[in-house]
């Protein structure tokens, strides 16, 4: 057998910094999902925003001009998620971009 005592030597650790930033500098994303229902009915989700925001007064906005129903649903890993009835991605990601929550190149749409 070969008793290999190597030791490597770096300055550079990449995760060391990672504690230390507040999400100022980082790009968080906001994704948009389709989950599908059964038959033609679907469910669209919104995940990542930033948890200052009032989530009921942007699910009450997205309500009335999408003329849709839709809940904030709270997940112990997620966070709040908004949930809307139908297929509604295109229009929430224009409703956030908009409003000015968040901007085009954060959103991430996902589905079919």
């Amino acid at each position: 057998m070969v008793d290999l005592d190597v030791q490597i030597h770096t300055t550079f650790d990449p995760f060391a910094e990672a504690g230390e930033f507040d999400g100022t500098g980082t790009k968080e994303y906001v994704h948009i999902r389709i989950q599908q229902r059964n038959g033609k009915k679907s469910l669209t989700t919104v995940q990542g925003l930033r948890h200052d925001l009032s989530y009921e007064k942007i699910l009450k906005s997205l309500k009335k001009d999408f003329c849709c129903n839709g809940n904030v649903v709270k997940d112990k890993e997620l966070g709040k998620i908004i949930q809307l009835q139908g297929d509604q991605r295109k229009n929430v990601s224009q409703f956030l971009v908009n409003a000015g929550i968040v901007k085009k190149d954060q959103i991430k749409i996902h589905g079919f």
